[in-house]
């Protein structure tokens, strides 16, 4: 991709997650309620114990950076980084008041080309965002240079559309409403761009890393309601709103209700809850 076109694409994701900021702040606990224990096995891969010195790429609203700075404690350091000011700055309000920001910093910056301090980090972790980088190669060589010998680097990524209910319900609804003919999921960055583990393999392979494990794991994520659901995607997945960017407010609300219907299918027995059970793929790879 010629290097105008992949800053364009940096400055577009860049304003998408920025306008989405707010919504992952109003709906962290309901993510973090089936999210945490994504970030505790990236935790227990990565080996990370008091003491740990740790870099969190594109941490969001500050997480996993937040739990992590409560497992390495005053002795320890995180350098948590994203893409999103807006993001940076939420999760910096958030390390304030839990009294974590003498062993937290925040730095902006996309992971592939973001300065970082050679051989520093014990460990490094990724929740959800390898998948949207523009060059995966790029992003893990960065971070590999980071690594003091013996470091550890554990990402998750989404598995495969029909996996991953949480988002693909409302993706999918939105490109039928819309015609959109799906785009094989590893072409460009996106939500299910890594969810091959071979592609994700070979390219934490290709930039050094060793003693590769990949395992997957049920994220659980439960609403009160259809609508819920719906509310929570309006106000935090950065793909869906940038299929809908162009189409006038009505008919906004029509394809909002046609996502109420389809997420109507997961609901718990005799309740109104929607429980949604996806899969993500964690990987952890070895700087010897």
């Amino acid at each position: 991709m010629p290097n105008s076109d992949a800053g364009h694409l940096r400055r577009d994701q860049r304003q998408d997650w920025e306008s989405v900021a707010a919504g992952w702040q109003r709906w962290h606990r309901t993510f973090e309620n089936g999210a945490y224990k994504m970030s505790d096995r990236l935790i227990d891969m990565a080996k990370i114990k008091p003491a740990s010195k740790v870099l969190d790429i594109a941490t969001g609203i500050g997480e996993p950076a937040i739990t992590v700075a409560k497992c390495v404690g005053t002795s320890g350091h995180v350098l948590a980084t994203d893409i999103s000011l807006q993001m940076l700055s939420i999760a910096r309000q958030r390390a304030i008041a839990e009294h974590l920001e003498e062993i937290i910093d925040f730095k902006e910056g996309d992971a592939a080309t973001i300065a970082l301090p050679e051989k520093n980090f014990d460990a490094a972790l990724c929740r959800l965002g390898l998948m949207f980088l523009d060059d995966l190669d790029a992003g893990l060589s960065n971070i590999y240079k980071s690594l003091d010998n013996g470091g550890r680097f554990a990402a998750s990524v989404w598995a495969t559309s029909e996996k991953v209910p949480q988002l693909a319900l409302a993706m999918d609804t939105v490109r039928n409403e819309l015609n959109i003919p799906s785009s094989p999921s590893h072409e460009t960055p996106g939500p299910y761009s890594l969810a091959d583990e071979n592609i994700l393999k070979n390219s934490f392979i290709r930039c050094g890393f060793k003693d590769l494990n990949i395992e997957r794991i049920n994220v659980s994520f439960e609403f009160d309601s259809a609508e819920e659901y719906t509310n929570f995607t309006k106000d935090i997945a950065a793909p869906v709103l940038a299929m809908l960017s162009d189409q006038t407010l009505d008919r906004k609300v029509q394809i909002w209700k046609a996502v109420t219907e389809a997420a109507k299918k997961y609901v718990k027995n005799d309740t109104d809850s929607i429980v949604l059970d996806n899969e993500a793929i964690c990987i952890v790879g070895q700087k010897q």
